[in-house]
């Protein structure tokens, strides 16, 4: 059973509710708090969300047949009366499945309905440029793999989503329009994937990581651009708490803003794009680590323009100022058109941010005149280049929540 995919958003259906679509609400409405504030017996479920203890009761026993939440032994409660029985959810039972394809790796990790990961898997893998068949069907025996062992931990995946660091348009059918890193155009995942029955829905990876770092975060702003770097730069830009896609699913592409036009050729065919001077390659070109090791690990690129910018190393430092300007003279427009409540650096950025933060502050500071903004409004994200694939697996848990009739009946 697969729940993610844009198709298998119920939000979006109009018309009057209906019983069928109260309940549905209502069930949302009991798991979330059980999710947010267990261990809770039924009397203080419906305490907090001001439903009949019959209806709860009712609620919680389909929950429990769901396989969503369990109920313990009673505990008392301070209260008069019969002890009540906790709950929570389940420790085993739905899951999600996030994967990632990236420019030096493959990524899988099962999250429980806690959002807490329980099986994380990573192994490098050189993608640019190899067929796109090839990283696909490496990319199934790394999940299959990875649902493998979290069977063994009694957990069952109930949907699956593919970070991608390209465009996915809005439309379903599994199509990654674009991703010039990896060398694909027009790939369509049905077309690749071994098994037709655990075939991910595709999302671009800066995407993901703007979610993750929404639902994670605990902060209140619900407007913000989070911008990350990999093997390109993306953007994603979350309004009033939902992601805003465009009207075809290509925005966030700032790594192709132009901030100096008469730069050099960028490999769009544009001339001075962001990518050509805060990017990842052009960062370690003008570090001086060009054709250096990738990945991760001792050899992981970001690791060393960190160790070697702590360690005070000129051309290292001079680059990453470098980059630092370019990038806040793209993100000043992000300002000015949007109006973000925060600037989240994710990925490889939010590993940087020490030496990133003061002159992306700097450029802000100086070209952000028509409205105020705070210098703390620039922040890193805590989560760096894991963003993506946790965003990826969070997708299908945030909807089971969302709507728990997607889970099979008990």
């Amino acid at each position: 059973m697969t729940v993610v995919g844009r198709a298998a958003d119920r939000s979006a259906e109009h018309g009057p509710a209906s019983q069928q679509d109260m309940r549905r609400q209502n069930l949302a409405v009991v798991l979330g708090a059980v999710a947010t504030h267990s261990p809770l017996s039924r009397a203080d479920v419906a305490g907090r969300v001001g439903l009949t203890r019959a209806a709860v009761s009712s609620l919680v026993d389909e929950l429990i047949g769901r396989g969503a939440v369990t109920e313990a032994a009673a505990t008392a409660s301070g209260r008069v009366g019969r002890p009540g029985r906790a709950l929570t959810l389940r420790d085993e039972g739905p899951a999600g499945l996030g994967l990632e394809i990236g420019v030096t790796h493959l990524g899988a990790c099962v999250v429980d309905l806690r959002g807490e990961p329980r099986v994380w898997r990573r192994v490098e893998r050189a993608n640019a440029g190899r067929p796109a068949g090839q990283v696909l069907a490496e990319a199934a025996a790394l999940a299959a793999e990875t649902e493998a062992e979290a069977a063994a931990l009694g957990l069952r995946v109930e949907g699956r989503l593919l970070a991608v660091p390209g465009v996915v348009p809005n439309q379903p059918g599994g199509l990654v329009e674009r991703a010039p890193n990896l060398g694909w155009c027009g790939v369509r995942l049905a077309d690749h994937w071994p098994d037709p029955d655990t075939v991910p829905e595709p999302e671009n990876e800066a995407n993901l990581g703007a979610l993750a770092e929404y639902w994670n975060a605990g902060r209140p702003e619900e407007t913000f651009v989070h911008v990350s770097a990999g093997s390109g730069i993306g953007a994603a830009l979350v309004i009033d708490g939902r992601l805003f896609r465009g009207a075809r699913g290509f925005a966030g592409e700032l790594g192709h803003l132009p901030v100096h036009p008469d730069g050099p050729e960028c490999a769009c065919g544009a001339r001075g794009c962001l990518e050509q001077y805060a990017g990842e390659a052009a960062v370690r070109r003008e570090a001086g680590l060009a054709g250096g090791p990738t990945g991760t690990g001792p050899g992981d690129p970001v690791a060393l323009l960190a160790e070697r910018a702590a360690a005070g190393h000129v051309p290292t430092l001079r680059a990453l100022d470098r980059a630092g300007r370019a990038l806040g003279l793209a993100l000043t427009s992000a300002v000015d058109l949007v109006d973000p409540d925060s600037l989240v650096l994710g990925g490889a950025y939010a590993e940087l941010a020490e030496w990133l933060v003061p002159p992306v502050r700097a450029e802000l500071a100086a070209r952000v005149t028509v409205r105020p903004w705070a210098p703390e409004a620039l922040r890193p994200s805590a989560l760096g280049r894991r963003g993506p694939l946790l965003g990826a697996a969070l997708t299908t848990v945030r909807r089971i929540r969302a709507d728990p009739t997607l889970l099979p009946a008990g």
